[in-house]
């Protein structure tokens, strides 16, 4: 076994389980799980109907690359949405399907990690709290994580100019998380310039997994994205640049498993190659019935709508008792927790050990309104004297309107109880 498993940390949901262990939440209240980002909106049919129409293609093997038709596809997307000549992204060198960002976002990394440098084990950067993949991808590449704290002060966004000079210097890849998963922050176009010349500098990749890219608050002002960003600095090849997209948010698709990586032509063979023998090609119904999912945006403005409405209801009942905003983009609640003295002043609840005010409010709230959330601590790692999670859990509002209004009627009784 490689040795690197035994750095690998619980994985959150499993930590949640745990924590909701032996606890009796009251009969009564029909439970309500805001705790996973599993989108459960109506898959639309017309990627439904593209399955049922190509399910013949079960009888080929698909290719590594998979078909032009869905390349050409991600690719007019990608310059539609991000405002790039068509003419300047190639679908045949700078876009490749992938089963999912999960999968793409672990194996990128190793296949790009020289763990096998002499003089300094690799740095992979991420921000701090981050979607767990990006640690676990380091790990197992053999690189050593280095936590960019994402805090209230800097927006929630991640602080460049506090790394220091020595992690640039080892630095082989960046992950960074806009809009950010669990904060909902957006990088500007000035944030991803600064990050590209850093790159630059110091030759290392940037990984910017943008998943959430689709789920914003102002039609007029999507989020930009760190390709846009290049293209505008005038890197037009994208150099050390790549990109992760997903149909799984944008298109209420998560068991299609389907997604995307584009960007630096060179990387992009590079990591073409390793997934050859990586076994991973997307079956052909999924590609056709991707095509029409990127070819539509119907669908994906109605998601926008179906989440907004859930936003106003959520944050209108429960404005006057917590300090509680939308965030720009994606479908989270990044929710500032009760200190945890206040939450261990009920006297029926034993003082876990380890306990944080992220892991009191989430066992609190569902042992006596049987709601799940997720613990921030459980998404973010003690770094530079902090875990900027620690006190704060994540909603995902992904349940039904209804239920949501519920949630939110139920979190208020919580905290006004306290």
């Amino acid at each position: 076994m490689t040795p690197n498993l035994k750095h690998l940390h619980p994985y959150p949901f499993e930590k949640l389980a745990q924590l909701k262990h032996g606890l009796m939440p009251p009969t009564q209240l029909p439970h309500i799980a805001l705790s996973m980002g599993e989108p459960t909106h109506a898959t639309p049919h017309l990627i439904q109907e593209a399955l049922l129409e190509h399910l013949h293609g079960l009888s080929n093997y698909p290719t590594t690359k998979g078909i032009p038709e869905l390349r050409a596809a991600i690719a007019n997307w990608v310059g539609k949405r991000f405002q790039i000549p068509a003419t300047d992204i190639n679908p045949e060198t700078q876009v490749l399907p992938v089963n999912g960002t999960r999968e793409a976002l672990f194996s990128f990394a190793q296949c790009v990690i020289d763990s096998n440098t002499p003089a300094n084990r690799p740095v992979v950067i991420m921000p701090n709290p981050f979607y767990q993949i990006y640690e676990g991808a380091a790990l197992l590449a053999g690189a050593e994580p280095y936590y960019l704290n994402t805090l209230e002060d800097s927006g929630y966004l991640p602080d460049f100019d506090a790394v220091p000079e020595e992690i640039w210097q080892r630095c082989q890849l960046i992950y960074i998380c806009s809009p950010g998963n669990p904060t909902g922050a957006v990088m500007s176009q000035a944030d991803h310039e600064k990050l590209i010349r850093l790159a630059e500098k110091h030759d290392f990749i940037i990984a910017s997994d943008e998943c959430y890219s689709e789920l914003y608050d102002d039609e007029a002002n999507p989020p930009v994205g760190l390709l846009q960003s290049a293209y505008a600095l005038g890197n037009k090849a994208f150099k050390r640049c790549m990109v992760f997209h997903s149909l799984s948010k944008r298109s209420n698709a998560p068991g299609l498993r389907s997604g995307f990586v584009a960007g630096d032509a060179d990387i992009l063979q590079a990591y073409f190659q390793y997934r050859t023998y990586h076994g991973c090609a997307m079956p052909l119904p999924t590609q056709h019935a991707s095509i029409r999912a990127w070819q539509d945006e119907r669908h994906v403005q109605e998601n926008r709508r179906l989440y907004r409405e859930k936003f106003t209801a959520f944050i209108g009942i429960l404005s006057d008792v917590c300090a509680i905003s939308k965030p720009s983009a994606s479908f989270y609640i990044w929710l500032k927790t009760p200190n945890l003295d206040d939450l261990h002043g009920r006297r029926k609840y034993d003082k876990l050990p380890g306990a944080t005010a992220s892991t009191e409010f989430a066992r609190q709230l569902f042992a006596q309104y049987n709601v799940t959330v997720l613990p921030g601590s459980y998404l973010s790692r003690d770094f530079a004297g902090t875990n900027p999670g620690q006190n704060h859990v994540r909603i995902a509002l992904v349940a039904p309107l209804e239920d949501c209004i519920e949630a939110a009627q139920r979190i208020k009784l919580f905290l006004n109880s306290l």
